[in-house]
């Protein structure tokens, strides 16, 4: 994917490119979330999408650099993203990765490997892949099926969007 690249420093918001939906483009609230590191770098960001009408949370879409720790999941674990979505619905059910599906799809011109998991609440759908800079990109979305046309509608968001100020 050759659009995404790792910024230079910005001291107040991630040191990568965000692959996510325009919040534009979304009929509800959105909301983001750092991880910072200890240094004060980006560990991670993740973005939750919450529906209109107080519907709650309908997606949470994550992306985690290599090395962030939240990517470290045991076998059979949830992602840091299903776990942000069960925490943001309130939902203290124990939910596991029952399965796992590789399968290609096509972003533009670009093929990406998506790993479809299978979790034990089947009203969560959960995908991931792996961008060409090593950014793990995950996403989890209620009660609503992943289909493969989401994949056109992301893109790296500004990074004004991640600034304080």
């Amino acid at each position: 994917m050759s659009f995404l690249r790792r910024r230079s420093a910005t001291p107040a918001g991630p040191d990568f490119d965000v692959l996510a939906m325009d919040p534009s483009d979304w009929p509800g609230n959105l909301n983001a979330g750092l991880l910072p590191a200890p240094d004060g770098s980006c560990q991670g960001l993740y973005l939750r999408y919450d529906l209109f009408g107080g519907r709650g949370p309908a997606m949470i879409i994550g992306n985690l650099p290599e090395g962030s720790p939240a990517r470290d999941v045991a076998e059979g674990e949830v992602p840091f993203e299903v776990a942000q979505l069960l925490l943001a619905l309130g939902n203290d059910e124990e939910v596991t990765v029952t399965s796992t599906e590789d399968m290609p799809v096509m972003q533009g011109d670009n093929l990406l490997i998506v790993r479809r998991l299978k979790l034990s609440e089947s009203r969560i759908s959960c995908v991931q892949f792996d961008r060409s800079d090593n950014v793990l990109v995950t996403i989890a979305a209620w009660d609503r099926p992943i289909t493969d046309d989401l994949y056109a509608l992301l893109k790296p968001l500004p990074a004004e969007l991640f600034q304080q100020g």
